[in-house]
């Protein structure tokens, strides 16, 4: 039998589970699950009962997530002339005066270095706007970037267009705690209002409230022992936003990882390595669950630790990409499993910390991200931090497609021997 392919009867069953649909469905019911929210605690009571239905014995284990909390009261931006445009105040910004934040805008396009470099001298005492990149893309200059740029350069506010006309933007600032400055998430149309103009820059006003105090989450953990110490760690964050359902991102991750430990978990204790199931929160917040996890473990620990197989935004086109985390000797392994399980999948390799598979790869554990509609801005996944994140986006294809080729992954390297798992950890 081919080491690389899922066998037969597994694949079957992966494929007839009626359960990737109902929990995929279920997951978005529980709505944005935003950290500190109840419906962030609606998420993780489902995916216990779930877990538990199909492994009672297996009671896992809880890690306390203490976080920085934030809870956004009210926002509003006042547009030159007084009329109201919509926004959303992005995860972790600062509160500005209960009579707001008053102040010229200076439109920086994209927001690259080069245009915050040639504009620096106009840039203070000015509220900052850019533009809200593809995520998975090539290239992409995060928001995060962008918003330590502005705040480098002396801006006193931020906005970010998002992409999609008729709707505002989320998104975290990147802020844990601290200084910071009022950053807000706006609609491409509004955007289009704010250009300089032939007497100067526009004028707006911005108003936010916002709760911060000390919260806690957690990290969920499900361990699957197989014949040896080692482990692969398949994992998905539980968090999104208040805007949708999150149902890209990242119900579709959830609900895969919950149909690929279904049909995994009564055959791990045969393979050589076990496996560790994984639902971390605060990953919209900076990676903060995963960051803090992977702090904890020792050198031992670490390097017990085979690979991390994370799944964020797996549907919503058909095409899949492993982004393997600067870790090039993971990639014909990753290329070789889906071909054998007739599958395409494009590998890319520059580190992109745009989810919990960083904290992974910048300890020296080779990790992958797998995610849907890599570069390319046709695809659904281009609506991801915006209201229209929803299930309707997702095809049933598209997210059983992904939980076959996780399943297949995840298998083939519990059982893969030492000396294939060794060349994982070859760097580029």
């Amino acid at each position: 039998m081919n080491a690389y392919r899922l066998p037969p009867a597994l694949a079957a069953r992966l494929a007839a589970d009626p359960g990737l649909w109902r929990d995929f469905n279920d997951i978005c019911d529980c709505g944005g699950r935003l950290a500190g929210t109840a419906s962030e605690k609606k998420a993780f009571a489902l995916l216990r009962e779930r877990v538990h239905a199909t492994s009672p014995a297996n009671s896992g284990r809880s890690i306390p997530v203490a976080y920085n909390g934030w809870t956004p009261r009210n926002a509003s931006l006042r547009m030159p002339g007084g009329t109201m445009a919509a926004c959303h105040p992005l995860v972790r910004t600062i509160a500005t005066g209960k009579d707001g934040l008053t102040a010229e805008v200076i439109d920086l396009g994209r927001g690259t270095p080069d245009e915050f470099v040639e504009h620096a001298a106009e840039i203070k005492g000015r509220i900052v706007l850019v533009r809200h990149e593809l995520m998975f893309a090539a290239g992409t200059i995060h928001r995060r970037r962008k918003y330590d740029m502005a705040r480098a350069n002396g801006a006193i506010g931020f906005l970010i267009a998002g992409p999609l006309p008729g709707h505002v933007v989320a998104g975290s600032s990147g802020r844990d705690s601290g200084p910071g400055i009022p950053a807000l998430g706006i609609a491409p149309e509004t955007a289009a209002k704010l250009a300089r103009r032939p007497d100067g820059w526009p004028t707006v006003t911005m108003t936010i409230e916002t709760d911060e105090a000390p919260a806690e989450t957690e990290t969920l953990v499900y361990e699957f022992p197989g014949a040896t110490d080692e482990w692969v760690v398949l994992s998905a964050h539980v968090d999104g936003h208040d805007l949708a359902e999150s149902a890209m991102d990242n119900g579709t991750g959830l609900a895969a990882v919950l149909a690929v430990t279904r049909a995994l978990s009564p055959e791990v204790a045969k393979w050589r390595r076990g496996l560790r199931v994984m639902f971390f929160s605060v990953e919209e917040w900076a990676l903060t669950g995963s960051a803090q996890y992977v702090q904890a473990l020792s050198d031992v620990e670490r390097a017990r630790i085979a690979i991390d197989v994370n799944l964020d935004s797996v549907a919503g086109s058909p095409n899949l990409a492993a982004l393997s985390s600067g870790y090039a000797g993971v990639e014909p392994f990753l290329l070789q499993v889906a071909a054998a399980n007739g599958q395409s999948l494009r590998t890319v390799r520059p580190l992109m910390t745009n989810s919990d598979h960083a904290n992974f790869a910048q300890v020296g554990i080779p990790a992958i991200r797998l995610v849907a509609g890599f570069d390319d801005p046709n695809a659904q996944l281009r609506v991801v931090l915006t209201p229209a994140d929803t299930r309707d986006k997702v095809a049933q294809s598209e997210l059983r497609q992904a939980t076959l080729l996780t399943a297949a992954l995840v298998a083939a390297a519990c059982n893969a021997d030492p000396a294939e798992a060794a060349k994982w950890r070859t760097k580029s």
